[in-house]
Formats: C-alpha cells, structure tokens, sequence
C-alpha cells in the first residue's frame, strides 16, 4: 500500500524544483488535495503529512466529511456548482474554483448577502475552448468581472482553468494564455477583483502549471491514487 506522507513529500520536491526553473518562491504555491471518491480516513493522514486544503467535486459528498474531518482545514469546491447546491456549501467552504455563469452568479450573492458573507470565488476560464470543458471564453471573461463586481456579496480573488488532456507540455501555451489574462485583468484594479490565485495544473501537467504561474495547484491522483467511482464500487461490493 501507497505511503500518502511519501507522495505529499515527493509533489513537494518537484514543486520545488518547478518554482526554482522559473525563479519562483515555492512557499507562494498552494496543493489543494483533491479529495473525490477519498475516505475520511484517508483524508485525515493527508492533513498529519501537512495538507490543509482539500478540493471536493461533489456538493452531496462534501457534506458527508465536512462535519467528520479534524483539524485546521480549507475547504474548496473544484467542480461544476449547480445553482440550487449553493444554500448547501455557503460558508461552509474558503473558495469556490468553478464560477462559470451569471445565474451561478446571482444566486452566490443572494445567499451571500442573506447569510451576511462574501462568497470567494475563481472565474472558470475555458481557454482552450474545448466543447467538453465548461468555463467561460477568455474573451468574455473581462465584461463579466465588470458585471460582477457590481454585484455585491461576491470577491473574485482569481482565474482557473483545466488544461488540455495528453502530453503534458500541450497545456503549458493554455496555462500561458491564462496567466497573461489574470496579469491584465490585475492591471484594470477592479473593484471586488482581486488576482491572488490562479488555479492551473493537476497531476499530470502541475510543474508546467508552476512554471506558467500557477500558485494553486489540484492534484488528487498524485496523493491519493486512482480512485474508484462510486457506481464501481458498489458494482464490486
């Protein structure tokens, strides 16, 4: 059996030598532990090997280790949010990764604003423009932060986006093009905007993302291992 502290230090090391190819502070780059289909107990020796930010898909299954899982931890939603799970994960969890639409938009701030919080949230950026990606085209990504920061009860506090599936180094212009927008949407200084983190890379491209100037990287496979559907499983008692 796999030595989850041993997978955590290894991720850490090529961080390390990711960050210095590209003369980066690798104290500045966040793992988010990607935690769909892990049990509880799996996730609480994660936190003991030093991980602190964990990244559920699922709204239904968050629920379930929310309450159970001890410790100083962050939670974030990194998969698609459907507008009527939003009452469900509202100051509940620390980021929201997957803001991809205005209805998605006006329902944060409405639950926002009637529970007296901000909702911290990434913009989705389909860069690559793949059919199968959801996200926003990275052109209707400014007029849409114009719209949102009129809002209320939303900070934007970044951009992310899912590379490209395959070679690796196919991601790295995604990554690129993403990093160049967040840079130019940090220069128009708008209110509720804020480009602290930009969520680029998983297990198969994160040291691309990092050298592209991703400081939040999504690994779940890396730490935890291939992971079984839920269907599978109960296919295979």
């Amino acid at each position: 059996m796999f030595d989850i502290s041993e997978r955590i230090a290894l991720i850490r090391e090529k961080i390390e030598q990711a960050a210095e190819r590209s003369g980066r502070d690798p104290k500045q780059i966040k793992i988010v532990a990607v935690s769909k289909f892990v049990d509880p107990k799996r996730i609480q020796e994660a936190l003991g090997a030093g991980i602190t930010t964990f990244g559920e898909n699922r709204v239904q299954e968050f629920l379930t280790k929310y309450p159970v899982i001890k410790g100083p931890v962050q939670w974030h939603i990194v998969g698609s949010l459907q507008t009527n799970k939003v009452k469900k994960v509202i100051g509940k969890v620390q980021l929201i990764h997957s803001l991809d639409r205005r209805s998605l938009a006006e329902e944060l701030s409405r639950q926002a604003r009637l529970t007296g919080i901000e909702a911290a949230v990434l913009v989705q950026v389909n860069v690559s423009r793949e059919i199968s990606k959801q996200g926003l085209a990275s052109e209707e990504v400014i007029p849409f932060l114009k719209w949102l920061s009129t809002i209320g009860g939303v900070e934007v506090k970044g951009l992310m986006t899912i590379g490209p599936l395959g070679e690796p180094e196919k991601a790295r212009p995604v990554f690129r093009q993403l990093r160049e927008l967040f840079e130019r949407i940090a220069d128009l200084a708008l209110p509720k905007v804020e480009m602290k983190y930009l969520s680029m890379g998983m297990t198969n491209d994160y040291e691309i993302a990092i050298e592209e100037g991703a400081n939040l990287v999504r690994i779940g496979t890396g730490i935890f291992g291939r992971r079984e559907t839920a269907q599978r499983r109960r296919n295979h008692g």
